[in-house]
């Protein structure tokens, strides 16, 4: 994968943005409540509160730095089995039929959450209960670093918060599995977890305020135009098996007579 496609997916991260605050809203409080409670699902945040001093303020940064990059080290990860797993089946007859459905499923998971951030359709939804079995099994460990009061604490969190099933993780890990390799597939995962970053970070600084924006009709729906975008020009590029010329800047998934470079 070039890295214009995975500038593609750094966009796609940051364009999702606005559903992981809204997925994380009803969980977010302060850092500082956070690490001296026992909440099942902490979001560290940073108060912008005059109140706090300047060692408070450093240290509770920290930890939302190291919360988001045990978040996006988790991403890698998966990205990484994805592709590992993809780069093992080459070996296999039917390889090029299984790719090819991948093209296609990935770009239109893309259409689904581009439905999905506009409120138009919620079927994505029904996909994150896949990820329920996984999270099953996650979930319990939270408890041992609790209360969230360390960087490495922070770091683990947001590892085992990285496997909340979420339905745009899952299309962009389809584009991992595309990606050709375990390498190319945690790079995959990197941009995404990158792209992000921003708005998380935003969400810890400004809190509330960030979530009544992102909940705007408006950001929402220009979000979910883009991103739709992004997977009909990859569904017209499955459906021709040619290039689209410079429009390929814009598909995520690379084409299929490409054979996943």
């Amino acid at each position: 994968m070039t890295d214009l496609h995975l500038i593609s997916v750094f966009l796609i991260g940051l364009l999702g943005g606005v559903h992981c605050v809204g997925m994380c809203g009803g969980i977010v409080g302060a850092l500082s409540v956070a690490s001296r409670s026992k909440q099942p699902f902490p979001v560290p945040v940073v108060s912008a509160a005059p109140a706090l001093p300047q060692s408070a303020v450093v240290d509770n940064a920290l930890r939302v730095v190291a919360y988001n990059g045990g978040r996006i080290a988790s991403y890698m990860i998966a990205g990484a089995i994805a592709g590992g797993l993809a780069q093992g089946a080459r070996t296999l007859s039917f390889v090029s039929s299984l790719q090819i459905g991948g093209y296609w499923a990935a770009n239109l998971m893309l259409v689904a959450l581009g439905l999905y951030l506009m409120d138009v359709w919620r079927g994505l939804a029904r996909v994150e209960a896949v990820g329920q079995v996984v999270w099953r099994r996650v979930q319990p460990l939270i408890r041992h670093f609790l209360p969230m009061d360390s960087v490495p604490k922070a770091f683990a969190l947001g590892g085992l918060w990285g496997w909340v099933p979420c339905g745009m993780v899952y299309s962009v890990l389809l584009t991992a599995m595309l990606s050709g390799s375990a390498a190319s597939g945690a790079a995959v995962m990197f941009a995404f977890g990158l792209g992000t970053l921003p708005v998380l970070l935003t969400m810890g600084l400004l809190g509330t305020r960030l979530q009544a924006w992102t909940r705007q009709r408006r950001v929402r729906i220009a979000s979910g135009l883009l991103v739709l975008a992004f997977g009909l020009l990859g569904l017209a590029r499955a459906a021709n098996g040619v290039s689209l010329g410079w429009l390929d800047t814009f598909c995520v998934t690379p084409a299929a007579h490409q054979g996943g470079h």
